[in-house]
């Protein structure tokens, strides 16, 4: 395609795919599911997982990208015609996953407002709980996140994408370090640290593996078409191999770090680092109001929350954005219109599911839960599912096209033909189950 955007840089497209992958998956998701399945050995679980199985469909979803340079939908379709309709899927996934992580993206903007305010809250969890039942304020914010999210769209890969990301993710790494100086400083912090890092394998089971498999596919954004459609605007001069080591390596530190940025915190004030969910916006809004200068710590915490779902959420946008201008040759600005409106209205549903629309439910869930759990537990692992056979099978990529590894090359065919399309269709499985 002509005048197709491609980065400016591979410094530009890493740090791109860097703050694509590290999103609340891992500030938010991962401590808390971490905390669920017994610390430690969840911790390396993870790491075995995200270093070598999800090393291979991450490989193969840039590897498209860049062998057919063109959006998800295109690049299914030149394989072979009558895959169109898995490539559509992608673009379809991206605007459900944005519908409701938006909705977190407006609870993040509130946070942030709470702790620059220094707004007192008596009771975190009824707090939590009242405001998102509040439909006008949570509507607006939810709209807010998307009008951000898509002003950096709307300006294009190069001045939007690029810029974005060079401004955001040496930002939040510099914020998540001054707030892991802060916690190790806490009383009893080596607590959080021993849990993190002292195993008892006596925690290992079926279940805590797949929700480390599940984890770990989830936060690299595998099986959305973000990495697919970053991939195809890569030159044909940069190592995909080298960019998915690089992408894996910051994506699991920034992992690690937002652990030893929570759990010593939860240590130190003896609460439970299993809470779930609402670790982020209940326990540790309760952590923070028990310090000196706390809602300062809290507004900093929570503007890390919001570049981490910021640079997330541009690379969501993007997937349906892209197909939309190459395949209905729609301009930038009327493809982000379009998926804007689509995404707007989809997420005000998802927002009205905690208050007015709370009773309306599909297979026994709230339409913001029913979205994540269509999302994370069908149609993502279907998409990366058919990505790796599409990759082995239909353009045949081989390991020595990017690992000069022998051992390794070989390794990576093999998984991507017959190992991971087993593993993908397992966690499929359990996740409708």
């Amino acid at each position: 395609m002509e005048n197709r955007p491609s980065w400016s840089s591979r410094y530009s497209f890493i740090l791109a795919a860097i703050g694509s992958a590290v999103g609340l998956g891992n500030i938010w998701r991962f401590p808390y599911i971490m905390g669920q399945h017994g610390g430690a050995v969840f911790l390396i679980t993870y790491l075995i997982l995200i270093t070598t199985i999800c090393f291979i469909p991450l490989l193969a979803e840039l590897a498209i990208g860049k062998i057919t340079q063109k959006e998800c939908i295109g690049a299914f379709e030149t394989v072979n015609p009558k895959l169109k309709f898995f490539g559509l899927m992608n673009p379809i996934t991206g605007v459900l996953v944005a519908s409701f992580y938006f909705v977190v993206g407006g609870w993040i903007i509130n946070y942030i407002y709470l702790g620059l305010t220094n707004f007192k809250i008596e009771n975190h969890a009824q707090y939590f709980s009242t405001f998102t039942q509040n439909t006008l304020p949570t509507c607006i914010l939810s709209l807010l996140f998307l009008i951000a999210c898509m002003y950096f769209t709307l300006r294009g890969v190069k001045k939007g994408i690029e810029c974005a990301n060079k401004i955001m993710m040496p930002l939040f790494a510099l914020i998540l370090l001054g707030l892991i100086v802060f916690s190790l400083s806490l009383p009893n912090a080596q607590a959080g640290l021993e849990y993190m890092f002292k195993p008892d394998f006596s925690k290992i089971n079926t279940q805590m593996f797949l929700c480390a498999l599940g984890q770990a596919l989830f936060t690299l954004s595998i099986g959305m078409g973000a990495l697919l459609t970053y991939g195809s605007y890569i030159k044909e001069d940069k190592s995909i191999a080298k960019s998915a080591y690089t992408i894996i390596f910051f994506d699991t530190m920034f992992a690690l770090m937002a652990g030893i940025m929570i759990f010593p915190a939860i240590f130190s004030f003896g609460l439970e680092p299993s809470s779930g969910a609402g670790l982020v916006f209940i326990t540790l809004p309760y952590i923070f109001s028990q310090i000196s200068f706390g809602n300062v710590i809290f507004a900093l915490f929570f503007l890390l929350l919001f570049f981490a779902a910021l640079t997330s959420g541009i690379s969501i946008l993007e997937v349906p954005v892209a197909s939309l201008i190459e395949r209905m040759k729609y301009s930038r600005a009327k493809a982000c219109f379009v998926i804007f409106v689509i995404v707007a209205i989809i997420s005000i549903l998802a927002t009205l599911s905690f208050g007015l629309l709370a009773d309306i439910l599909i297979f026994k869930k709230s339409i913001f839960d029913f979205l994540d759990f269509l999302t994370a537990n069908i149609l993502m692992p279907i998409n990366a599912l058919v990505l790796c056979l599409v990759a082995s099978f239909g353009l045949k990529i081989k390991g020595e096209m990017f690992l000069e590894n022998k051992i390794v090359a070989k390794l990576f065919d093999i998984g991507l033909r017959y190992v991971i399309p087993i593993v993908l269709f397992g966690v499929l499985i359990v996740g409708l189950i």
